[in-house]
């Protein structure tokens, strides 16, 4: 079984009480490309992404924004 990289940006907003779009206004990234990490869409992830909604959030740990799942 191979594995999966996913982004927890549903959890994320879930914890913080927080919409994609206040995400995108915090993180400076276009709230397409978060609607299509947060559903899974995207073939790849763009680091700058992770890093910008890293700052967003004050969030210091990767695993609280990614995980690796079985595909």
């Amino acid at each position: 079984m191979s594995k999966k990289v996913v982004v927890k940006i549903p959890e994320l907003l879930k914890q913080r009480g927080i919409s994609l779009r206040e995400l995108s206004r915090l993180s400076d990234v276009r709230h397409a490309a978060l609607s299509e990490l947060a559903n899974g869409k995207r073939a790849n992830i763009n680091f700058s992404h992770i890093e910008k909604i890293a700052d967003a959030l004050g969030i210091s740990d990767i695993r609280e924004i990614v995980d690796l799942v079985e595909g």
